[in-house]
């Protein structure tokens, strides 16, 4: 207490001059009307600003939210685009009721962590065996593919990432239909990607779509890329095929992990063909 009034003390003509300026404003603003309009229309500019930037800043802290509500429609949209594409019409028509079940489903989930400048990448999502995911399930992204996951744990997984030296895709040309394997190559470049084994007698056009083939772990028709130029290997009957990927592993922040529904029931069928030869 003492040393708020030995503060009022030495600073009372401030405060006696904050006062008397509030009266005065005060009684000025009160006795005219163009002051007091003026008054009023300057704080609601000022005031207007603030809620303005408030919700602008609110906005942004939900952006995360939003972008989990759009993943998980987008989910949805994709199994539904799936039943759509993979079943005859006519049977749709007369026996699948809207209970059948889907061939794919999805799990959107955010990366934690990713390399791109490596030999051998790898990408972290925050979602795990808690969420469904197992090792060995496809991941894609919205504008194209991006890897396999390789170990799981409750919360998180990790996905060899298509920018692997391992890696290997069956990947398909959409015009001509010809199929062989995409890997990363040697280039390091993570916006390029090489198809291999396509016959030499296959004519292939620059900025031809790349397309998954459906023969490995990811869905049919899943695009991967476009062909940027085609090499004729010496000696050999087919060319590799260089391919612009369309995803973007610079910016990559949201990812879904593709669920085989029938993947146990289809392994089992060929484990069996192949012990009968």
């Amino acid at each position: 207490m003492k040393n708020i009034w030995i503060l009022l003390t030495k600073y009372n003509e401030v405060f006696l001059f904050i006062l008397f300026f509030g009266l005065s404003f005060a009684l000025v603003i009160t006795n005219n009307d163009f002051q007091r309009s003026s008054t009023f229309n300057s704080s609601n500019a000022i005031i207007g600003k603030i809620y303005k930037e408030t919700s602008r800043i609110t906005n942004y802290m939900k952006l995360d939210e939003a972008n989990q509500e759009l993943l998980a429609e987008n989910s949805a949209l994709r199994i539904s685009l799936d039943r759509l594409v993979s079943q005859d019409t006519s049977y749709l028509q007369t026996v699948l009721d809207t209970l059948g079940s889907p061939q794919y489903s999805y799990i959107s989930a955010k990366v934690t962590n990713n390399s791109i400048r490596q030999k051998n990448n790898y990408i972290t999502i925050a979602k795990g065996s808690d969420h469904g995911i197992e090792k060995g399930m496809a991941v894609i992204s919205p504008t194209g593919i991006v890897g396999i996951v390789l170990n799981v744990s409750p919360q998180y997984a990790t996905i060899q990432s298509l920018l692997h030296s391992d890696t290997r895709v069956s990947a398909s040309l959409q015009e001509s239909k010809a199929f062989g394997s995409l890997i990363w190559g040697d280039n390091f470049d993570s916006k390029k990607a090489v198809l291999r084994d396509i016959p030499n007698h296959v004519e292939v056009r620059k900025g031809e779509t790349v397309i998954t083939s459906g023969y490995s772990l990811f869905p049919p028709g899943i695009q991967i890329g476009e062909v940027i130029e085609t090499t004729e290997v010496g000696g050999e009957s087919f060319k590799d095929i260089s391919v612009a990927l369309t995803t973007d592993f610079h910016n990559l922040q949201y990812v879904y992990v593709v669920v085989h529904n029938f993947l146990a029931e289809k392994q089992a069928l060929e484990a069996i063909t192949e012990n009968n030869d």
